[in-house]
C-alpha cells in the first residue's frame, strides 16, 4: 500500500511559491525562491567548517560559485547544481542543501551558479555545468584533492544538469565516481504540453497539480529554457533520450511520489541499470518535489534525503 502524503508536507504546500504558471515571470520566480530562503533566516544554517564564495570557469566566462568544506583532510569533491527550473534558484536558495551535502558526505561541495534562461537559453546551462565540472577537476588540489573521488549532484533542473554533465564527462573520458540525481528532469520532448509524450509518464497526470510543482509550471520552465521545441529530443536536455548510457558514473536517483517528474526519474534509473550502470533508486514515498529542502520540518523528508546522501557518500568513498 502506498503511504499517503506526509501530513507535515501537506501543511507546507500552501506556503510554497512557483505554483501559478499563468502569472509567473522569470523575475517573480527568482524573487519568490529567494524570499522563501530568506524566510528561514531565523533558523541557523547547518554549520560547516567554511563556506567561501569563489569563481569557476563556465562556457563563456567565469561563474559565481561557493565552496563548502567540513574537513581539512583530503576528501571527495562534489560539483552541485541548484534547482529552480533552470530559470530561478541560486547559491543562496540552495545554501542549506549544499551544506547538508558537505556535512553528510564529507566532501568539498562546489555549488555552481550557471547562466539561466531566458537571458541565456539551452544549451547555456548545460555548457556551463560541464565547463565548471572540468574546471573543478583541473583545480582539484584547491578542493578535495582526490581526482578519483569526484561526483556531480543536483536537484530538479540541477539534477538534469548533473545527469547530462555525467554523460558529457564519459564522452570526454573524464572519470566520475558518482552522480546524485534528485527528482531530475530527464525527458522534456514535447515541453510537458504534448499529450502523447505526457502519456508515457502517468505521474504527469496523477500529480499534475496540488503537490507544489505542477505540470503547467514545468511547461513554463521548458518554454523559457528551450528556444526551439525540437531541442527537447537532444540528450543535453533529455538524458533519457541519450543513445548510449553505458559507462556512466554509478548513480543515486531519488524521486518524490507526489511529483509530476516521478516517472521520468524512475525511467532514467531503470535505463541506467539496464545499461549496466550501478544504480540505487529511492522513490520518496509520501513526499513532494523539493523535499530535500524540507528536512528541517518533515522527519519523512529528512530521513529520505539522508538515505540518498548516504548512498552517494558510499559511492564517493569507493572512488573510480
Amino acid at each position: 500500500m502506498i503511504p499517503p502524503l506526509d501530513p507535515v508536507v501537506a501543511r507546507i504546500i500552501p506556503l510554497l511559491p512557483l505554483r501559478d504558471a499563468a502569472t509567473m515571470t522569470p523575475q517573480s520566480a527568482r524573487e519568490a525562491l529567494r524570499a522563501l530562503a530568506a524566510a528561514r533566516a531565523a533558523v541557523p544554517p547547518p554549520p560547516v567548517m567554511s563556506a567561501e564564495d569563489i569563481k569557476v570557469k563556465g562556457a563563456a566566462g567565469f561563474l559565481n560559485a561557493r565552496a563548502y568544506r567540513n574537513s581539512s583532510e583530503k576528501s571527495p569533491t562534489v560539483v552541485f547544481f541548484h534547482g529552480g527550473g533552470w530559470v530561478a534558484g541560486d547559491l543562496d536558495t540552495h545554501d542549506r542543501q549544499a551544506r547538508w551535502l558537505a556535512i553528510e558526505t564529507g566532501a568539498v561541495v562546489v555549488s555552481v551558479d550557471y547562466r539561466r534562461p531566458p537571458e541565456v537559453r539551452f544549451p547555456g546551462a548545460f555548457e556551463d555545468a560541464f565547463a565548471a565540472t572540468r574546471d573543478v577537476i583541473a583545480r582539484i588540489a584547491e578542493f578535495g584533492g582526490d581526482e578519483r573521488r569526484v561526483g556531480v549532484a543536483g536537484d530538479s533542473a540541477g539534477g538534469n544538469l548533473a545527469a547530462t554533465t555525467a554523460i558529457a564527462c564519459r564522452d570526454a573520458d573524464i572519470k566520475l565516481a558518482a552522480q546524485l540525481l534528485v527528482y531530475p528532469v530527464t525527458d522534456v520532448a514535447g515541453n510537458f504540453a504534448d499529450a502523447k509524450e505526457n502519456a508515457r509518464f502517468p505521474s504527469r497526470s496523477e500529480n499534475a497539480e496540488g503537490y507544489f510543482l505542477t505540470r503547467a509550471t514545468m511547461e513554463w520552465f521548458c518554454g523559457h529554457y528551450l528556444a526551439d521545441k525540437t531541442h527537447g529530443t537532444d540528450w543535453r536536455v533529455s538524458p533519457l533520450r541519450a543513445k548510449n548510457l553505458t559507462g556512466l558514473a554509478p548513480a543515486i536517483v531519488a524521486t518524490a511520489w507526489f511529483d509530476p517528474l516521478r516517472d521520468e526519474g524512475k525511467a532514467y534509473a531503470d535505463a541506467l541499470a539496464a545499461a549496466g550502470v550501478p544504480t540505487s533508486y529511492y522513490d520518496g514515498l509520501g513526499l513532494i518535489h523539493g523535499y530535500f529542502g524540507l528536512g528541517e520540518a518533515s522527519e519523512t523528508a529528512r530521513h529520505e534525503a539522508q538515505r540518498a546522501r548516504a548512498g552517494f557518500k558510499a559511492l564517493l568513498d569507493k572512488g573510480t
